[in-house]
């Protein structure tokens, strides 16, 4: 019998506190307390993943050196990449319903694959998210002096370490703010990285019509157009057109934080998956179109100045200084909020680790701020990191360029360290995907080993020895150009001893963390 008052309306914060409470249970049954404050809804997961692949950040960015190695013909590895990241991604959604966790990779690699591919996944992805956030607050450097020369502080920009030494300072503003955004929570982040991500999409879409005006050329000239690059080399122009992809394969990835914020989320089982697609699927659309009509309307296909300025000197030379100054500022706001959900992933993953007493002062880094239910300890580790490695910038540009790019083969590797054994799990038969939540049925199995040839494939392509991409200026030196192997040999070698004869002895999840789950 219903004990409700006739016509008496169901009360829907009701609705909400058994939502936040069955989310609260779920997480006890995966062995931790709820700690982090549920606040986030459909668009704010969504945003976080859209923002951290941050289409505009990523194509003003590497515009110019697909154009470079692989000419305009090189926008076909944007197709290439997504339909191998989308594998990737399905094989996620199928992982953030079952296992919705701060610290995604982590916690899937650690599911799936035991506890010592966990902590060496978590590892390679914690390091590389905080070289991450340094190579994009650099990001300003590309965009604000161009706006205005105002925002050259170290000279006139015309000495030898001018840029460099902005681009710290800009880029050291940037994650300042970007920390103390994150440590007063993480209400106050996702609403400014809501309206970021709302504006950078209007900003986007705005771009694509206005290039759209402006086209010049049919899509069949830009497409076929290689400006005869690989002609006399062993592999032709599939060679050129492998090291243009990396322009592509630098942008698209990140959309795994929509599910690293889980224990943010109101019904992550069900939203996070969502969130995880919607974010690929759309900055793929977006920057395709971006990317196809900026080379069907520059004036000149065949401008120097595309594989030198990129993306910026397509919209000041086809939309003229006032708009492409318009669109330039909605850049920065791009990266402004790229920034803020980076460092809101790694500060997730840091607290995932330490929580189970996987990095050293597990219990300092893992202590959730009773005031803004946020870790605020991880935000200014990987803020102070960032900076430091921005530091590495002013006298060595060369290795700073190597470590950002290896950084990004670090995030491939780890994606690869949760798909691999996920697909021993299905062939031994043990995947079971969350009941009633998303599934992808029969096709997992073939999604899966799409995904893990995909990851493999394209980490051997990014790694290897390309002296233009390792070593593109200066003297040359074995050690930069075969610096993705042994960086990432180093890293993962040196990482992973530290855990196995100091760390792993210790590893468990920390008492206050532990949730007390009633036995039957």
């Amino acid at each position: 019998m219903s004990t409700e008052s006739p016509g008496r309306e169901p009360d829907p914060s009701d609705a909400v506190r058994a939502q936040r409470q069955q989310d609260d249970d779920s997480l006890a049954e995966l062995g931790y307390r709820s700690e982090l404050k549920r606040t986030l809804g459909n668009f704010h997961t969504f945003a976080a993943g859209v923002s951290y692949i941050s289409i505009l950040t990523g194509t003003f960015q590497l515009f110019y050196f697909g154009v470079a190695f692989g000419g305009p013909a090189y926008w076909w590895s944007w197709p290439m990449v997504f339909v191998g990241q989308l594998m990737v991604a399905l094989c996620f959604s199928e992982l953030a319903a079952r296992y919705p966790l701060a610290g995604s990779i982590y916690n899937w690699a650690k599911r799936m694959g035991g506890p010592h591919i966990g902590w060496l996944g978590g590892w390679m992805m914690m390091t590389a998210t905080m070289v991450t956030l340094s190579a994009v607050a650099l990001a300003y450097q590309v965009t604000l002096p161009q706006i205005d020369d105002w925002f050259q502080f170290v000279g006139d920009g015309s000495g030898e370490n001018d840029a460099a030494a902005n681009a710290v300072l800009l880029g050291s503003a940037l994650i300042l703010f970007s920390t103390l955004v994150n440590a007063f929570g993480v209400r106050l982040m996702a609403r400014i990285n809501s309206a970021g991500v709302f504006i950078e999409l209007i900003a986007a879409v705005a771009l694509i019509i206005l290039l759209a005006a402006h086209i010049t050329r049919g899509p069949g000239t830009v497409l076929t157009e290689t400006y005869g690059l690989g002609e006399g080399e062993r592999l032709g122009y599939l060679g050129a057109f492998l090291t243009a992809s990396l322009a592509s394969a630098y942008v698209m990835y990140g959309f795994d934080t929509a599910a690293s914020l889980g224990e943010e989320s109101h019904d992550p089982s069900r939203n996070a998956p969502r969130a995880i697609l919607r974010a690929l699927i759309a900055s793929f659309v977006i920057g395709g179109l971006i990317l196809l009509f900026a080379l069907m309307a520059v004036p000149d296909l065949y401008a120097k100045e595309l594989s030198t300025e990129g993306l910026q000197y397509v919209v000041l030379e086809t939309l003229g200084p006032t708009i492409g100054e318009i669109v330039l500022w909605c850049v920065v706001v791009a990266i402004t909020v790229c920034v803020l959900a980076v460092h809101a992933a790694g500060i997730r993953l840091m607290f995932a680790m330490a929580r189970d007493n996987n990095l050293p002062a597990g219990s300092v880094l893992a202590r959730v701020s009773p005031r803004f239910h946020t870790p605020v300890v991880p935000a200014v580790v990987i803020g102070v990191v960032g900076v430091f490695i921005l530091v590495i910038n002013i006298n060595q540009p060369q290795i700073f360029s190597v470590i950002t790019s290896i950084a990004i083969i670090m995030i491939y590797v780890a994606y690869l360290m949760v798909t691999a054994p996920m697909l021993v799990q299905r062939l031994r038969g043990r995947w079971q995907p969350q009941e009633g939540a998303f599934s992808l049925g029969r096709l997992g199995l073939p999604v899966n080993i799409l995904a893990v040839l995909w990851g493999t494939a394209m980490s051997v392509n990014l790694a290897w020895p390309r002296p233009e991409v390792y070593n593109a200026t200066g003297p040359q030196h074995w050690y930069l150009r075969w610096g993705a192997f042994l960086f990432v040999g180093v890293v993962a070698g040196g990482g992973f001893a530290y855990y196995w004869f100091v760390q792993r002895s210790r590893t468990g999840v920390l008492e206050s963390h532990r949730a007390d789950v009633p036995t039957a």
